[in-house]
């Protein structure tokens, strides 16, 4: 899909679809023999059986993790349609540590001494020090990940059946461990009045809209705003603990798991950059279909 263009160094497409291929040469399947014919609880592995009759105990097979890494080679891609466009991700929450927003630093978020993709760099310390607690206890914990889009045009979306919202929660919902979505103020819009919550308007000096604020998180009515795009998502704690839990086997027999192998005490830090590659393809997306929808191209 891609040929060098006439200066010998620039990529471009050709216009046929663009294909990446990401070979999975560190897989340890013999770590998951154990599990061969047992259900892990938190797992997929019962409701793979359920649906299918079979499933791949070497790792999760297709509700792998794994298969993410193409997510975001693909959001690198959609990262392109867009002009002006910059998707940012963070960590914002650890379990039952958070951030302090005062201090936040996107330029500290990859920074080569922050493993966190954390947006504070005073939580680092906290942070690691609250992990490897986690991890010593053979434990896990959940986290949560905020990402924010600026230069969306005004207009991407549709007001029913293809919100540019819903799509969005839609993608971040599909990554493996994601638990729960919220766009802007999200759950935080029920507790507020409807003069908290509404974002007020004026014409700017460019003579163009200027929003007062951003409860909406850039998106009314399933349509972009023009402000910055802000979504949150919850990824559950791992449920590949070294804690022995209570389940069952394919034949029936009550059993006990502890899961060995290579496993994370929070999965959530490698989502930062799924979440940016989901919300990048979805808006990518809608800037694509919004002549189709229209006839008319973004901004006219």
């Amino acid at each position: 899909g891609f040929i060098l263009d006439e200066d010998g160094e620039t990529m471009i497409t050709t216009g046929t679809p663009v294909s990446m291929l990401i070979e999975n040469v560190d897989q340890r399947s013999k770590d998951y023999g154990e599990i061969a014919r047992q259900y892990r609880p938190g797992h997929a592995d019962y409701t793979y059986d359920a649906k299918y009759g079979l499933r791949d105990y070497r790792g999760g097979g297709r509700s792998s993790a794994r298969e993410t890494a193409a997510r975001v080679a693909a959001g690198a891609l959609a990262r392109k349609v867009v002009p002006g466009m910059i998707v940012r991700g963070a960590l914002v929450s650890m379990g039952e540590k958070s951030i302090d927003r005062a201090n936040w630093n996107w330029n500290f978020v990859g920074d080569a001494e922050n493993p966190f993709f954390t947006p504070d760099p005073a939580s680092v310390a906290v942070f690691a020090a609250y992990l490897d607690g986690i991890r010593k206890a053979g434990s896990s914990v959940g986290a949560v990940i905020e990402i924010v889009a600026d230069g969306v045009p005004a207009g991407l979306g549709a007001p029913i059946y293809a919100k540019l919202d819903q799509d969005i929660a839609s993608g971040l919902m599909s990554i493996n461990a994601v638990k729960g979505v919220e766009i802007g103020n999200g759950f935080e819009a029920a507790r507020i009045t409807g003069e908290e919550n509404a974002d007020e308007m004026r014409i700017g000096n460019d003579g163009k809209p200027v929003f007062l604020s951003n409860n909406a998180g850039g998106i009314l009515g399933g349509i972009s705003t023009g402000q910055a795009i802000v979504a949150r998502f919850a990824v559950k704690p791992t449920s590949s603990i070294l804690t022995p839990r209570k389940s069952i086997d394919k034949d029936g027999n009550d059993v006990e798991i502890m899961t060995k192998g290579r496993h994370d005490p929070c999965v959530g830090i490698r989502a930062v950059p799924i979440g940016e590659a989901m919300v990048a393809c979805a808006i990518a997306d809608h800037y694509l279909r919004h002549r189709g929808q229209t006839g008319r191209a973004v901004g006219q």
